[in-house]
């Protein structure tokens, strides 16, 4: 039986490459690299540059069943890429899964976002994610899956590298103690992606624990969790009530060995080192 073909966009990196040796085992895998050249003699990347190159020339390279999209930065860029995209998804049987964020709904603040409440942001890269994700839905829904992710934790994360590199400088850890949240780690969030494609599943998916943390609380337990028990916390007020910034599913929930609570990340998913 034929695998799968997969291409994914961005394959180079931590959220990209993670989900590239989830898969590449069980279909035939495909990522992008744009300047980590150690990629270059892996035969299953190819080099593209979203501000230099055209992603049509690897799409009718690749001709994927399946684009994932983890691209990384010029916002310019990444519009023309994402368009690019649609154009090849109208003429080709060919699917996407964009990884979107939380962040399209940063401009609500008093209760968490579930899949179809309406996307408002605030900052920039939300305004980006709100823009790809627009462009996705004016396509048919077979075509297309929106995977909106909350901050992604695991020992290779940069969140958790960052962490690590500031307490061990003795630097202060910014703390956002009225940020209400919910995380995922790059093992969870690969596991959840791999039974998407395995179920042929379309539509809109929020990829995140299923309970809540204050930013604070659960930065404090990473902290403990990699075994600094004194760390220097900056805490950062923006504003005097609870706001969050969530994504909880809802409509399309996984099934339950896949669903998991923000505790499972800190006591299964960061190990010490």
């Amino acid at each position: 039986m034929k695998k799968s073909k997969i291409l994914i966009l961005g394959g180079s990196g931590f959220i990209g490459n993670a989900i590239y040796k989830e898969l590449c085992n069980y279909f035939d895998t495909y990522g992008t690299y744009c300047s980590n050249s150690s990629f270059a003699s892996n035969g299953q990347f190819l080099k593209y540059d979203l501000n230099e190159d055209d992603i049509f020339n690897v799409l009718e390279k690749i001709q994927p069943d399946l684009i994932i999209s983890s691209l990384r930065g010029n916002f310019s860029g990444q519009i023309q890429a994402h368009l690019h995209m649609m154009e090849y998804l109208a003429r080709h049987r060919c699917r996407l899964y964009f990884l979107s964020s939380a962040n399209v709904f940063d401009a609500y603040s008093k209760y968490p976002s579930y899949e179809f409440d309406k996307t408002l942001s605030e900052s920039i890269y939300g305004k980006l994610k709100i823009r790809i994700e627009n462009m996705m839905l004016r396509m048919p829904e077979e075509k297309i899956g929106i995977l909106r992710v909350p901050m992604v934790f695991g020992n290779a994360s940069p969140r958790s590298k960052e962490i690590k590199t500031l307490f061990d400088a003795h630097e202060p850890i910014e703390v956002f103690p009225n940020l209400i949240i919910n995380v995922t780690t790059d093992d969870r969030l690969t596991q959840q992606i791999h039974y998407l494609i395995n179920r042929n599943k379309k539509g809109i998916f929020h990829l995140g624990s299923t309970d809540l943390v204050h930013h604070e609380d659960f930065i404090k337990e990473v902290i403990k969790r990699m075994g600094n028990y004194h760390p220097i916390l900056k805490k950062v007020f923006t504003t005097n009530d609870d706001r969050y910034l969530a994504a909880l599913p809802k409509s399309n929930k996984l099934p339950k060995h896949l669903r998991f609570s923000y505790q499972e990340v800190i006591d299964h998913h960061l190990s010490v080192e």
